[in-house]
Formats: structure tokens, C-alpha cells, sequence
């Protein structure tokens, strides 16, 4: 539960700024670090369970909404395939990564910080201008210009200007960036590495209570037979070998502790091979044989050659490879250029909990970078995306709201205003505490969603589904990865939405999925829905409700602008489509319609759910028309 004044964070990483005159509850707003641009308006309502307008033609007469306005939107950050340090010490690609992964973060003031594992909370890309950043060691890093990397003076932007309205820290030439040390390439699997392993290993102990080690060496020694020729230290090993017997020696004789790697041998060979390997691969080291029976290797360079020297051998025993706790602030590299590239190319971001992570070596920022705001003097475009109220106390007030004797347990939806599974959720966690009231009461509710962030809350939402009805949906308009970064800046990919109904189904939950917005001439046609609704079924979808594009006020400004940029030959189309307003005509809807029924019934999407009906929740039509209130129509841009 939040506190007031929501989530803490700490003063050096918070920009607190004025309060907005006028918002009523205010508690303080607030500029986190891993929300750049986006602004929190922290309140403490006074009522948070809203009743639907009678007439309004939507299937629920009661909603909760946590938060208005929506961080979904964002500024992205890196190429995909970017390295990203694991909590295991091991690094993969960031278009790789999945919401749940364990990765380092830091933790500390300024540039002085230590490594501390987090989690991958949320995952999206799009298609920005992109600038490539060399450093003098060689690295290259393609970033978005809003990017930002910590520097030894604090956190810098990609690009700015010294002067007028984009003035900003940003990186130059001399900017000297803080990190771990240049990620190295892991070693290849080969014979070669194999054997060497398996010497370094049998040699320093052989199975003697490491399971990782001896889980590996038990996988290699098929490949050798009956032969134990492995165990002797070749005269010209190769890089291969030396690598794999690094690994070895280290995971039954080695250590890193307190800043410090080393290895403890009483075997003068292996001692001997040991620091001719580690010479060749261009590590220094310091060797100390005045403990009798006994010599002590340490390796020089502090943590970036501790990450270098794991990267390059890659051990097997888990806990050997831990950098918690490891201080980064004194490797530094120099920026020698920041250059555009002069081209749109993919970008991915994460959400972590410490709001950081280690990027190719560097210590990076979560990046942040669309509409009903207009009630608070907000626009109706950016502001949605960077100005969010949060409602705080939401859980403790929907719990008072709920004991009372009125109260008669109707179904309650959520996600019909904004989502409540948008990123900010991540940080203020305020649906478990939402959903916990709303069970206990005995209250069957369900929530529309396009934020993965939902996967956390699953095994609670399983626990409640026990007690009460509940059903999920998950808005999934598209599959072309391109078309949806275009059109959806900032939120999960429909490859992400996908496995989320999966695990949904696979926790026994009924997961429904809003085929919204249909965009005519776009991802209306037979084949995209075909394909659509066929990985729907795949995943075990409990239900498809098909939604046209609806272009209120404020939407239809925004979404104008988008379609002559990028598709300027279907505007006229488009303007005669939504001539009366908001909604495609009834022509258009049958159409769709008759396109619709034939794809359902092909994939068993047709049938309804073979679940008992929730009080005051009604089966929607397979393509819904326009309602009776389009003002209180569920708002899906």
C-alpha cells in the first residue's frame, strides 16, 4: 500500500516541484528520474468507485480508475541489441529481455554506486531518429536523443543545447561516462573450451561441492570418451582452452569477494597455467606463493576487469559469478563523439525497479517519454502522456467505499478510462491492494489492460477468483510489430499482450481479448484479422470482441495529425468515414461484421465463454456499434 505522498523515493533521485494550484487533494508532484518527462500529480481521493451514467451503453454500471492519464507513452532508448548486465553476470540483448528478467541496477549518490540486482518490469520499442555514441575505448552505443547515461557530473542526455528552450545536460566530447568496464564476448562452446574446462576443474578439486561446476563437467565428459588425456595442461594451449580452464580453476579454486577476485592453487602446474592464461588473455594479476603449499592469484584492475574476466571465461557456479554490492563509480570511460545517424531506426526500453541498468558496460536511465485531461486545464495530447494524477489512497478508500451498507456488490470494471496496468502501476503497486478490497467485499470485478505489468498480479488474482468473479481482458488491435510502434508508442508488443493471455488461460483465468481499435483500410482486411484471430485461438483467448476505430474530441485531433503523417492518401477516405462524428457509419460496421463472423467461427473464437454470468455484466456483441452516450464511450487511443 502506498503511504502518503505515494511511493518514496529518495530526495536525490526526485524532482519535487510546486503543486498544481486548483487540483483538489494534491499531496506534492513530482518528477521521477525513471519517468523522464512524465509528471505525477500525487492526490489523496476522497472517492475512487464511480458509477456509470444510466444510458451510457457500456457493459457495467461501476468502474475504479487508479490513475488518469497514461504513461503507456514514452521516449525509447536503445537498439535491441544492446547489452544488458544480467544478475547472473552473464549479459543478453535488450530486445531479448522479458518483463520478470533479473538484471543489475545501481543503487548510491551521484556517480559513488554499487550494483544491486532489480527486475525487468516492463518492456516496449519504436522507430525514433537514432544517434550513435562512441567512447575511447571503442564501445558504440545507438541511443534516442532523450536517452541519458550517468556521467561523473550526474545523469547527461544524449543530445541538447547549451542555449534557448532544449537547453539540458547532455554528452560532448571529454564526458566522462560511469560504468562497469566494456562488456566482453562470451566464449564459444567448443571442444576446445570443453577440455579446458574439465582440466581446471578435475585438477582443482573435481566434484567436490559445486553443483553448477559438476553439472557442467558431467554434460562434457561424454564428448572425450574413455580418454583422460583432458587432464594435462597443453604445451601452446589455445585461446579456446584457456578460456574453459580459467573457468574451471576458478569455479572450484576461485573467489570474487569484497572488490577482490582471486584464486587459491596448491598445484604449482595449474598455478603456473593459470597465470600464463590469464597473461594471454590480458589480464594482470599479482601472485603471492609465501603461504607454504599454497599460491594466491589476484587479478588487477578492479571491477571492470572482474566483469571482463567473467564474460571472457564464463563459469558455471552461480554464486561465484555475483557482482551485488560491487561499487562502480571508478570505471570511467570518455565520450569521443555523439553522431546522428541520420536514420529512424527500432529502439527498446526497460522499466526496472531501481529505475537504471548497465548497458554495454555504461550505467543507463529507464526512458519516458498520448488523452482525456481537459477537466484539469491539461491538453488533450501530450499532457495525457507526462501529466498523471495518481490516486495514492485508492486501495484504503475503495475499502471504506465498499463496507458500506449501500453497497450491493455490483460488477465493477477496470481499465475502461485509462489503464490501470500502465507502467506508472509498477511503481506505485496500487492494484493488489484494489483487488484485495474488491474481493473481500465480495465484489466480482474485471480489468482491460494492454500493460504486461498485469502478469505480476496474476497468482492474486487466481487466489480471488475463488471467491468471486473475475475476468481479464487484454487490448491486442494488431500483429505488425512496425504498424503498432507506430501507432502505440510505449506500450508492450503484441507478442508480449500474447503471452500474457497465455499465462492468463494456463492460471485458470478467463481472459477475453478487445480486438480494438479496428483501423479501416489498415488492419481491417480479411488476412491481418485471419492471422490475428488465429494466434488468438492459439493462445487460448477466451473471447474476441471486434471494436472499429471511435475518433472523439481530442483522439480525432491527435490521430488526424498521425494518419497525414503517415498515411496521407487515405485522409479524404477517413473524412468521409467519420463525416457525423466520432463513430464509422452503420454501413461500414456491417461490413466489418460480415467480414468478422465467417474468421470467428473458423478459429472457435464465436462461442461464449462457458462461465456463469457476472451480476451486472452483460455479453458484448462480436462488433459493437456505436453507443447510446459516446460520451462515455470506452476510450481505446
Amino acid at each position: 500500500m502506498c503511504s502518503t505522498g505515494g511511493v518514496r523515493w529518495e530526495r536525490q533521485r526526485v524532482g519535487v516541484e510546486p503543486v498544481l494550484p486548483g487540483l483538489e487533494g494534491l499531496v506534492r508532484t513530482v518528477r521521477p528520474p525513471e519517468f523522464d518527462g512524465v509528471t505525477f500529480h500525487e492526490v489523496r481521493a476522497r472517492s475512487v468507485l464511480n458509477k456509470v451514467p444510466e444510458g451510457s451503453g457500456v457493459p457495467f454500471g461501476w468502474t475504479v480508475n487508479p490513475y488518469r492519464g497514461c504513461s503507456h507513452a514514452c521516449t525509447y532508448c536503445l537498439e535491441g541489441g544492446t547489452r544488458i548486465l544480467l544478475a547472473d553476470g552473464r549479459t543478453r540483448a535488450l530486445s531479448e529481455l522479458r518483463v520478470g528478467d533479473r538484471i543489475y541496477g545501481t543503487r548510491g549518490h551521484g556517480a559513488a554506486r554499487r550494483l544491486v540486482p532489480t527486475t525487468v518490469l516492463a518492456h516496449w520499442s519504436t522507430v525514433r531518429e537514432a544517434y550513435r555514441v562512441t567512447l575511447e575505448d571503442g564501445t558504440r552505443l545507438v541511443a534516442g536523443e532523450d536517452h541519458r547515461f550517468l556521467s561523473g557530473r550526474g545523469w547527461r542526455f544524449v543530445t541538447g543545447s547549451r542555449l534557448g528552450v532544449a537547453q539540458r545536460p547532455h554528452l560532448a566530447e571529454g564526458t566522462e561516462l560511469v560504468g562497469v568496464g566494456r562488456f566482453a564476448a562470451t566464449p564459444d562452446d567448443t571442444l576446445g573450451y570443453r577440455a579446458g574446462y574439465l582440466c581446471g576443474m578435475l585438477r582443482s578439486g573435481g566434484f567436490a561441492g559445486e553443483p553448477d561446476a559438476t553439472a557442467r563437467a558431467v554434460r562434457y565428459l561424454p564428448d572425450f570418451g574413455a580418454s583422460v588425456g583432458f587432464l594435462r595442461v597443453p604445451k601452446t594451449p589455445d585461446a579456446h582452452w584457456r578460456h574453459g580452464f580459467l573457468a574451471g580453476v576458478f569455479d572450484l579454486a576461485g573467489g570474487y569477494r569484497r572488490g577482490a577476485l582471486r584464486i587459491t592453487h596448491e598445484e604449482p602446474e595449474i598455478a603456473d597455467a593459470l597465470c600464463a592464461a590469464l597473461e594471454a588473455s590480458g589480464f594482470g594479476y599479482d601472485r603471492d606463493e609465501r603461504q607454504p603449499g599454497k599460491q594466491r592469484v589476484k587479478l588487477r584492475g578492479g571491477t571492470a576487469e572482474v566483469v571482463r574476466f567473467l564474460h571472457v571465461t564464463d563459469p558455471a557456479v552461480g554464486w561465484k559469478r555475483s557482482l551485488d554490492g560491487t561499487a562502480i563509480g571508478a570505471s570511467r570511460r570518455r565520450v569521443v563523439s555523439v553522431e546522428p545517424l541520420g536514420l529512424r531506426l527500432p529502439l527498446f526500453d526497460i522499466t526496472t525497479g531501481t529505475g537504471d541498468f548497465v548497458a554495454d558496460g555504461m550505467v543507463s536511465h529507464n526512458c519516458f517519454a498520448r488523452n482525456t485531461h481537459t477537466y484539469l486545464d491539461f491538453d488533450a495530447g501530450r499532457d495525457f502522456d507526462t501529466q498523471v494524477v495518481v490516486k495514492v489512497n485508492a486501495p484504503q478508500v475503495l475499502a471504506a467505499q465498499l463496507r458500506r451498507p449501500g453497497w450491493t456488490r455490483e460488477h465493477v470494471a477496470m481499465g475502461t478510462n485509462t489503464d490501470p496496468y500502465q507502467r506508472a502501476e509498477g511503481r506505485y503497486r496500487l492494484m493488489p491492494g484494489i483487488i484485495t478490497a474488491l474481493a473481500r467485499s465480495g465484489t466480482p470485478f474485471s480489468i482491460l489492460t494492454k500493460g504486461t505489468v498485469l502478469t505480476r498480479d496474476l497468482p492474486l488474482l487466481e487466489s480471488v477468483a475463488a471467491d468471486v468473479g473475475v475476468r481479464l481482458a487484454v487490448s491486442i488491435a494488431l500483429l505488425d510489430r512496425d504498424l503498432q510502434r507506430r501507432l502505440e508508442p510505449g506500450t508492450p508488443s503484441p507478442a508480449a499482450r500474447l503471452e500474457l493471455v497465455a499465462k492468463a488461460r494456463a492460471a485458470g483465468l478467463p481472459c477475453s481479448v478487445m480486438v480494438a481499435p479496428v483501423l479501416p483500410w489498415l488492419t481491417d482486411s480479411a488476412e491481418a484479422l485471419d492471422a490475428l484471430f488465429g494466434r488468438l485461438a492459439e493462445v487460448g483467448a477466451s473471447r474476441v470482441t471486434v471494436l472499429p476505430l471511435h475518433l472523439r474530441p481530442g483522439t480525432r485531433e491527435w490521430f488526424a495529425r498521425w494518419l497525414a503523417r503517415e498515411y496521407p492518401a487515405l485522409v479524404p477516405r477517413y473524412k468521409q468515414l467519420y463525416a457525423r462524428g466520432s463513430y464509422v457509419t452503420k454501413a461500414y460496421r456491417e461490413r466489418l461484421g460480415e467480414r468478422v463472423g465467417p474468421l470467428l467461427r473458423r478459429h472457435g473464437l464465436d462461442l461464449p465463454e462457458n462461465l456463469p454470468e457476472q451480476r451486472g455484466h452483460r455479453v458484448e456483441p462480436a462488433v459493437e456499434a456505436a453507443p447510446a452516450d459516446p460520451a462515455e464511450q470506452l476510450r481505446l487511443l
